[in-house]
């Protein structure tokens, strides 16, 4: 079964079909972060959705002090809050290795989605998977005060529906795909 780090992305492929994911890659852009890159500064717009191809991240919260809220791994989304609510974003991302990222350009995707209704359909969808599953996340945490995820591997959860873990398997597929080929 794929790994969890790659949960997130995996919740928006299961829902794309093979056209989605062939416009994924002839829009999007390969872009390549050295270690310490920002990705993302905090409070400052963003002008693409990103997935993490290889390498990881580091999410910063810079109140009094640095704070680290997270890590982003290989197949995660990055910027998927920031465009649903076009609010800046409340953190930064900085690259902890080198991270190879596909750059899914914003205004073509909001092109995308106001013209292709099917294609909105299923990637809105996708999208709304990975967000109340960061949300029960967070509440479990909030609730028991530690990450439940650590203790049991996400895929084998049994809070998640069956219908979409029956899709989490060819969403593995479409990713290692999409990784290899995506144009540099």
């Amino acid at each position: 079964m794929a790994d969890s780090s790659r949960k997130k992305a995996l919740f928006i492929l299961s829902q794309l079909n093979n056209d989605d994911i062939n416009w994924i890659v002839q829009k999007g852009k390969k872009e390549v972060l050295d270690p310490g890159g920002i990705l993302i500064y905090e409070g400052r717009q963003i002008d693409a959705l990103y997935i993490v191809l290889n390498g990881s991240l580091s999410v910063l919260i810079e109140a009094e002090r640095t704070r680290e809220l997270a890590k982003i791994a290989s197949g995660e989304l990055v910027g998927e809050v920031s465009f649903i609510d076009a609010r800046p974003p409340l953190a930064t991302v900085k690259a902890i290795e080198e991270t190879h990222l596909l750059a899914i350009p914003r205004r073509q995707l909001v092109i995308k989605l106001q013209h292709d209704m099917g294609f909105a359909s299923r990637f809105y969808y996708g999208i709304s998977l990975c967000l109340a599953d960061r949300m029960r996340g967070t509440i479990r945490h909030i609730e028991y005060g530690r990450n439940i995820e650590l203790d049991e591997p996400e895929f084998e959860r049994e809070d998640i529906n069956p219908n979409v873990m029956e899709n989490l398997a060819l969403a593995e597929a479409k990713f290692n795909w999409l990784r290899q080929n995506v144009k540099a």
